[in-house]
């Protein structure tokens, strides 16, 4: 029998993947704005490692990433409907010491958008030579990277609001998901959390914007205004989360990063800013910032739980207009093993 497992996102990578913002998509009123978020946050990748680039636009963004490290930035021509990759990029395995991309298919969080072009970028760029990796495509089965997270060891950590949504895998109970969760990444256990969420998050409570694994832990967004729509449920996710073990029945820590400042759009509407939606890299943590005074204070508790990683705030006070934030913009490609 194959030994399989999901990767964590802290183990060794060779590459991040993001999806340029180009006039096609939303961004297109604030296009300016957002691909100067865009650009700091290529540089601080790619201090670290490569960077690829997916964009219907390469000689445009080629000039504006001039003055970065060219060796370290690999573009594609691929044409795209949104930004978010961590959605549809493909998730790395680790199957008997070898390692494997896996895609799956994107309907954009439960068909609320266009994702005819984001669908096809992973199998495009598999074809384009981007990685030097077997792609195993998993067509038949809906999931996006932001709504499960992997602590390397055999547990899968996901939402009940989520991965149950009917407009994803509506023949598909529960244990059925669980299932082919197990199965597919090779997972001991899938631990499920029914509370949580972050006022305008349109992927129906991706695990990335509200509980993340590191070593050991489990990093938690918390909400500390009793004011707030979302307080009590956070509450609810913090205690069950302290009720969750790893697959050899250890606890683990449980951290509550701050909330930031309510952050709405011009109509007046929540949006889902969290600094639970940082990126690891293999030198940093780059975590999203919004301009007020919680950020020094995110930036203080994940170098605390990160000590060997330089952790940067990046300023995502463009991105987070359109719903998402620097872990949704992102999705790391593991390092050469074999």
């Amino acid at each position: 029998m194959i030994s399989i497992r999901l990767r964590a996102e802290w183990e060794p990578q060779s590459a991040i993947l993001v999806a340029w913002p180009h006039a096609g998509t939303d961004w297109v009123t604030s296009l300016n704005r957002v691909q100067a978020c865009y650009r700091l946050l290529a540089e601080a990748i790619t201090r670290d490692e490569d960077l690829i680039v997916v964009t219907p636009e390469p000689d445009a963004v080629r000039q504006q990433l001039a003055e970065l490290d060219a060796d370290r930035i690999h573009i594609y021509a691929v044409p795209t409907n949104d930004t978010w990759t961590r959605d549809y990029g493909p998730l790395a395995i680790d199957a008997d010491g070898v390692t494997r991309l896996l895609g799956f298919t994107f309907n954009a969080w439960g068909m609320k958008f266009a994702s005819d072009l984001d669908n096809l970028v992973t199998r495009r760029l598999h074809a384009l030579n981007a990685w030097p990796f077997p792609l195993d495509n998993h067509c038949d089965m809906v999931l996006e990277g932001g709504s499960i997270e992997s602590d390397g060891h055999g547990t899968i950590m996901t939402t009940t609001a989520c991965l149950l949504s009917p407009n994803r895998n509506a023949a598909w109970d529960k244990t059925r998901i669980e299932q082919e969760l197990k199965k597919r990444f090779g997972a001991k256990q899938v631990l499920w959390v029914e509370h949580g969420y972050v006022p305008g998050d349109d992927t129906d409570s991706h695990i990335d914007t509200i509980a993340r694994f590191a070593p050991g832990h489990v990093i938690v967004h918390a909400t500390a205004h009793e004011h707030d729509e979302e307080y009590a449920e956070m509450r609810l996710m913090a205690e069950q989360l302290r009720s969750f073990t790893d697959a050899d029945g250890q606890p683990y820590r449980i951290v509550a990063l701050p909330a930031p400042d309510n952050v709405f759009d011009e109509d007046g509407k929540r949006i889902p800013a969290t600094y639970a939606n940082f990126l690891i890299t293999n030198n940093s943590v780059l975590a999203p910032t919004y301009g007020c005074r919680q950020d020094e204070e995110a930036l203080h508790v994940l170098s605390d739980i990160f000590p060997n990683r330089t952790v940067k705030g990046i300023d995502c006070r463009a991105l987070i207009e359109q719903h998402g934030s620097l872990h949704c913009a992102t999705m790391q490609l593991p390092a050469v093993t074999q």
